[in-house]
């Protein structure tokens, strides 16, 4: 056999080797982050639900999504742990205190589309029909089809 037949599979479990090295980084790391939970962390499950860990068990984690309201989920289920800032941020709505800004932002769009009184007249753009370019030839011409200068 020569090289050139054996090339494919060379290839072939080199890349099945990278892949599988990026899978195991990639749930070592998650597995990094789920050991990071303390109780009190802000957490965000794979479904999207932001919550706070009450309690850490070995496969599972007790999580309050609303005050008095708890629910266990499995830890493979955090998605992310999430630091103070960003966790109210996001679910109580506080803005950081370094960032101030004074730009309004209308709760809809009617502030866009209104009228001023420096705008100009819109242009037609619309196709005129048949008839009413037939209208604009007589108006324009003075006669209706089929009549002449005759007299």
């Amino acid at each position: 056999m020569s090289i050139v037949t054996l090339l494919p599979f060379i290839v072939l479990i080199g890349a099945m080797f990278l892949m599988t090295r990026s899978a195991k980084k990639k749930q070592q790391a998650a597995a990094q982050m789920r050991d990071e939970m303390q109780p009190g962390t802000g957490v965000r499950t794979i479904g999207g639900m932001y919550a706070t860990v009450k309690e850490i068990g070995d496969e599972t984690v007790l999580l309050e999504v609303a005050p008095g309201v708890h629910a266990v989920y499995a830890k493979n289920a955090i998605g992310a742990v999430l630091d103070d800032a960003e966790y109210n941020r996001i679910v109580h709505g506080d803005e950081p205190e370094s960032e101030t800004t004074d730009t309004v932002v209308p709760d809809d769009a009617s502030s866009l589309t209104e009228a001023t009184e420096t705008d100009a007249p819109k242009a037609d753009l619309t196709k005129k029909s048949d008839a009413a370019e037939a209208d604009a030839e007589v108006q324009k011409d003075g006669k209706a089809d089929g009549e002449t200068d005759a007299k």
